[in-house]
């Protein structure tokens, strides 16, 4: 991409992933059923091409290939497809089917009327359903004409990482093999390289695979340099990026070959790692040296710091902040990419419906602007260290360039000034107004840049004194606002925002502005009033601080979070137990109390085990009316929103202490299985 980063990542994470069936006999005809499923972007191919290959001779297999085509190029010329590959024939010597030296040869002429010519030779890449590339075998078709006016361009990998390599001495393309962890791609395909020895099947869900690289097996680190060796080949880049990101231990702890490897070592636990964690460390040092003696520097996420960092290793901070400060204080280089703040696959708006699918999250731009990447603990000697920023877009949900151009842009132009100007220097207002002639020159070259920062942007600033909700509208270029608040479209002729909206009971907010070249889409924003809305909370037990966002308040605001636990409308609360007190300022009749939770069990963000509600009238002594016990989370829960409610007899009440458990101890079938889980939680309402 010819767009402006500190360092870009090439995370290759589609693949051309196989199933061969076997094949049947007869007297004359063996055939095999190979097909293969497409995860490549449309922008190169979308074919479900199945094809069959007969009449086998001991000397070869030569005969016709039927193709089946979902595409939109006219030719496909010496393209290249990867697979992994594998063939079985009941009655027939694998032998006599010439796979010697992993070698298929299947002879014939170019075009669809003629037989044709495919061949397989050994191309080491490895694949795993998160990024990087296939170590499997290459199936090369050599002008392929089909029978009808579409015809699949099967071009990708080494077409492409070759067009890349070429341009690597200009930019710094950086490849990415992840390892030890994000293997199952690979182990599906060279089962002896895991703890178990399989049998395993390429990853199909989110999540994190407990199946990893065995750490303990000597045909592991042969494996690790294969692949390491060729991408030395192709990219000239400085560095190699090694992952080292999400590796589960549950298979080392029980692995022989792990243990005895870490025997083997002298690798002890300690107070601040475990034995499995430091042989990690032991696999990324092995790597590192590997491409240290050829004159390469690795690049590894935080999490390659637990169990001791690799010598040289720079380190790139995803989670947080954390992992780079750990690293610039051991001395080492640190590329900030903090997930809050720039991972550009997450959404720009909280107006998910009318966004293209994308993995979550919420970063717009003015987050990205506010970044700031050498945090304020470090010292002037230790801030050297932190070489850059970096933003990341995962591609799971991109299926063309074009809608690569909306999630990166404007907020690359945010990233950029993030990254070159000094901090005393940054100004999001200035930026702003700065933004528009950049943008002229993205309609110049027909960009499919994000357009929010032209739609009415909302401020919404809970008063508990008044008990009011302040609302704020503001445009880019201060073009008028017109609003409803009775749930009506707004028009020309609606009332004309001109200071803070005063809000004290439900309503629904509609706001447009009008330019000359058109109308903006519609601002829409339900406030609903309950007995606690905009009335003074306090916080017994601490809100988690990554996800703090706007604080206590968010509990009170009469505003719903949507299915997006990171966009500010939901607050985390982790280790502890939410315990907040409403103060009603004045005894009021209540009889029911609820909260609002959100559930992405994926990721650790379970539901609540228990909801409890207490009174008071001097907000000192507090008396139980109410309390309910969840089950604890199965495989069959759902993903969503969840309202608990308490009923009662109606008590008067002046203060309300509301208490939500979460899950202390995620359950054995979770991935996650023992640590504590998250509650998201965005409204808590007494009625």
């Amino acid at each position: 991409m010819n767009k402006v980063f500190q360092s870009i990542i090439i995370a290759l994470m589609s693949a051309m992933i196989p199933f061969f069936s076997s094949c049947s006999d007869d007297d004359s005809v063996n055939e095999w059923d190979m097909s293969y499923v497409s995860l490549l972007p449309a922008d190169y191919l979308q074919p479900t091409p199945s094809f069959t290959l007969k009449h086998v001779e001991e000397e070869g297999i030569e005969g016709s290939v039927e193709f089946q085509f979902m595409a939109t190029t006219q030719k496909a010329i010496a393209q290249d497809i990867n697979v992994r590959y594998s063939v079985t024939c009941d009655g027939i010597d694998a032998d006599k089917i010439n796979l010697s030296d992993k070698n298929l040869v299947i002879k014939g002429g170019s075009t669809a009327s003629e037989p044709i010519t495919l061949s397989i030779t050994d191309w080491k890449y490895l694949e795993s359903t998160k990024e990087a590339l296939d170590y499997t075998l290459k199936i090369k078709i050599t002008d392929i004409e089909s029978t009808s006016s579409e015809v699949a361009n099967a071009a990708y990998y080494q077409e492409i990482i070759l067009k890349i390599s070429k341009t690597a001495e200009k930019k710094k393309e950086i490849p990415e093999i992840d390892l030890p962890g994000h293997m199952q791609a690979a182990l599906a395909a060279y089962p002896e390289l895991g703890c178990t020895g399989g049998p395993y099947e390429v990853w199909k869900m989110w999540g994190v695979s407990e199946d990893v690289l065995c750490a303990g097996n000597d045909k592991t680190l042969l494996f690790i340099e294969d692949v390491l060796s060729e991408m030395v080949d192709i990219f000239p880049s400085e560095y190699i990026h090694v992952g080292g990101d999400e590796c589960p231990k549950i298979r080392w702890e029980k692995c022989p070959k792990c243990q005895a490897r870490i025997k083997e070592l002298r690798l002890k636990a300690d107070k601040n790692h475990t034995a499995e964690q430091k042989l990690q460390s032991y696999i990324i040092n092995y790597a590192e040296q590997f491409l240290n003696g050829k004159g390469r520097r690795i690049i590894g996420w935080e999490e390659i710091l637990e169990g001791g960092l690799a010598p040289n290793a720079t380190v790139m901070s995803w989670r947080g902040i954390e992992g780079g400060i750990e690293a610039v204080k051991h001395k080492h280089d640190a590329i900030m990419t903090p997930s809050l703040f720039l991972y550009f696959d997450y959404y720009q708006t909280m107006d998910t419906d009318n966004e293209p699918p994308a993995i979550g999250g919420y970063v717009p731009l003015e987050k990205v602007y506010s970044y700031e990447p050498v945090p304020q603990t470090l010292t002037s000697e230790e801030a050297k260290y932190i070489v850059g920023v970096q933003a990341n877009l995962w591609t799971e949900y991109i299926p063309t360039y074009s809608q690569v151009e909306y999630m990166e842009l404007p907020r690359m132009a945010a990233l950029s000034e993030v990254q070159w100007t000094m901090p005393e220097k940054k100004d999001y207002a200035d930026f702003l107004k700065r933004l528009p002639g950049l943008i002229t020159i993205y309609d110049l070259n027909y960009y499919n840049y994000a357009k929010h920062i032209f739609q009415v942007k909302s401020q919404y600033i809970p008063d508990t004194k008044a008990n009011i909700l302040n609302v704020v509208l503001s445009t880019i270029d201060n073009a008028p606002i017109y609003y409803t608040l009775d749930g009506n479209e707004p028009t020309a002729g609606s009332n004309v925002y001109t200071d803070t909206l005063r809000i004290n009971q439900s309503c629904t907010l509609k706001a447009i502005t009008i330019r000359p070249n058109g109308t903006s889409t519609v601002l829409k924003e339900e406030v609903k009033f309950n007995k606690a809305t905009m009335k003074p909370v306090t916080m017994l037990q601490p809100i988690n601080e990554k996800y703090k966002f706007e604080g206590k308040n968010t509990l009170i605001d009469g505003l719903a979070g949507s299915r997006n636990y990171r966009t500010g409308r939901w607050i985390a609360f982790y280790q502890n137990d939410l315990e907040a007190v409403i103060d009603l300022q004045q005894e009021t009749p209540i009889s029911k109390a609820w909260v609002r939770t959100y559930a992405e069990i994926g990721e650790e963000i379970l539901d609540l085990r228990k909801l409890s509600v207490a009174i008071s009238n001097d907000g000192k002594g507090y008396k139980d009316i109410k309390s309910e016990v969840y089950p604890v989370a199965s495989k069959e829960d759902r993903n969503g929103i969840y309202t608990h409610e308490l009923s009662f007899d109606t008590v008067q009440a002046h203060y309300v202490k509301i208490t939500a458990r979460p899950e202390y101890d995620i359950p054995t079938w979770h991935w996650g299985k023992g640590r504590p889980a998250f509650i998201f939680v965005d409204e808590i309402g007494l009625e």
